[in-house]
């Protein structure tokens, strides 16, 4: 009992250090902005939560009370602010379909309370049903067990068992759009359901652009090379050409762009990742670039790991040209734009030239875990809600609303006919990059335990190359080591 409950306070620790996110995304899952690796839940660094249970943070107040004889089908996730209202105003209409039961949904000010709640909301026999994660805590949720050693979560999809629709709401799990498909599928099933999903991609203010003498946004490193050598060498140069924000999942994008792997065991897809691959080719040839970048004066650093902020304020006040971000924030940047009277254009987040085969960009964001022992009913009200809320009309909404990708054909679908690519051409963009992206193990994502801590290194390594100029293979070499060993602890508590 006691090895149990450690391997789970381990996993709660792991899911809290998740919040230094902020991806897809999550994303998130969230960024300070919008959203991204959660993201994500939005970029500040919170500390780890107290081992003692009473500090669990408490939720969102739900502005609707329950009935008598009416069951509460608990959704509890890590947004607090016009999402939630968003998601509580979806679970509104459903309620209304329903007799007998009621979705209530309860935000958490980030993933760290909302997995420590979920932890003792089970050990106490209360559990919610469905919970929100961002993508690299896959293999943490998946790995992650009550006090009395059960599974937490189970398979969304053994869940659903084959059926086409659950309480006359149609399941939408096949129709989910191939690359969140790929990342979200382990072993030929869906673990958890998707929803927020967002990729990394640039914005470019065109005015300034082109006022500085360049005519095409770059595509590739070795054009935003060229194309930052014209603009700052130009009469009225900005203080720096690009910025982006130091975070891991850009490194990881950068990679799996370049067609190479995280963790071996194909990114953790074909057997359970023991060995991360910090020192590839690839993983010190993006590393390399952006020291160049830096020394070079074109790109700039807040000074700041995860500073979303920093890099999203530094485009809107026009000090930079050129900004890799969050497509979750696609809406919020254009809209800065429109608001400061400069054209904003989204565009593919730039990648490596010569290293074109095989890659492609990934997602960020978060997805939608069941709980793991619920009643017959319960469950099948929590899936009939989460097909209910990705629903054409109602994942079209949540990306008009917030940016996130459309993640179900079916959205897209409707998006296009209704014309609204037309209007917002921006809004197109990420899902047009990670559509093009072949269907391989990098493009994929990487599954590895520990995922947070490891990203955590990586970031913490790029800012010591760019602040103090150390030497780049040398230090990716110090990071794989202490990420391989973050890795080697948790597979000792897990891979058993």
């Amino acid at each position: 009992m006691i090895q149990f409950r450690r391997a789970v306070r381990m996993t709660a620790v792991m899911m809290a250090a998740a919040l230094v996110l902020a991806a897809c995304g999550d994303d998130a899952d969230d960024p300070a902005p919008a959203d991204e690796p959660a993201e994500e839940v939005d970029e500040p660094a919170d500390e780890p939560a107290d081992e003692d249970e009473e500090a669990v943070e408490e939720p969102e107040p739900d502005p609707e009370p329950v009935e008598e004889g009416v069951t509460e089908v608990n959704v509890w996730i890590a947004f607090t602010d016009y999402r939630l209202d968003w998601l509580r105003d979806v679970a509104t209409e459903f309620n209304d379909m329903m007799d007998g039961y009621q979705i209530t949904v309860q935000g958490y000010d980030n993933y760290e309370a909302l997995f420590d709640a979920t932890l003792l909301a089970t050990d106490q026999g209360n559990p919610p049903a469905i919970v929100q994660y961002f993508e690299a805590a896959t293999t943490e949720a998946r790995d992650a067990v009550t006090g009395m050693g059960d599974p937490l979560f189970t398979s969304i999809e053994d869940a659903i068992a084959g059926r086409d629709e659950i309480m006359g709401v149609p399941i939408v799990l096949n129709d989910v759009v191939d690359p969140v498909a790929a990342y979200y599928t382990i072993e030929g099933s869906f673990s958890s359901m998707p929803w927020n999903t967002s990729s990394a991609i640039m914005f470019t203010n065109r005015d300034m652009m082109e006022a500085a003498g360049v005519d095409e946004i770059p595509t590739t490193w070795q054009e935003m090379e060229a194309a930052c050598e014209t603009i700052m060498g130009s009469d009225d140069a900005p203080s720096a050409c690009i910025t982006w924000p130091n975070h891991g999942w850009f490194f990881e994008q950068s990679v799996a762009q370049q067609g190479e792997l995280l963790v071996n065991n194909d990114n953790g897809r074909d057997g359970r990742a023991d060995e991360v691959l910090l020192t590839s080719d690839a993983s010190l040839d993006y590393v390399q670039w952006w020291q160049d970048m830096n020394n070079a004066g074109y790109y700039v650093y807040s000074g700041t790991q995860r500073d979303w902020d920093g890099a999203y304020n530094a485009f809107a006040a026009q000090q930079v040209p050129f900004v890799i971000y969050s497509s979750s924030d696609t809406t919020a940047l254009t809209n800065e734009g429109v608001d400061a009277g400069f054209e904003v254009e989204a565009s593919f987040m730039p990648r490596n030239a010569d290293r074109t085969e095989g890659g492609g960009n990934i997602i960020g964001g978060a997805t939608m875990w069941m709980v793991d022992g619920l009643d017959d009913d319960v469950t099948d009200v929590a899936l009939a809600f989460l097909s209910f809320m990705l629903n054409p009309e109602n994942d079209a909404d949540w990306h008009r609303v917030t940016g996130y990708i459309p993640i179900t054909n079916a959205a897209i679908d409707l998006l296009e006919s209704e014309g609204w690519f037309d209007e917002s051409p921006n809004s197109r963009i990420a899902s047009e990059q990670l559509a093009a992206a072949p269907e391989t193990p990098a493009t994929a994502g990487a599954l590895v335990g520990n995922f947070v801590a490891i990203r955590d290194v990586v970031t913490e390594a790029i800012e010591d190359i760019i602040v103090n100029d150390l030497d780049v293979a040398e230090r990716m070499g110090a990071a794989d080591t202490a990420a391989q060993q973050l890795l080697d602890e948790y597979n000792a508590l897990f891979a058993g």
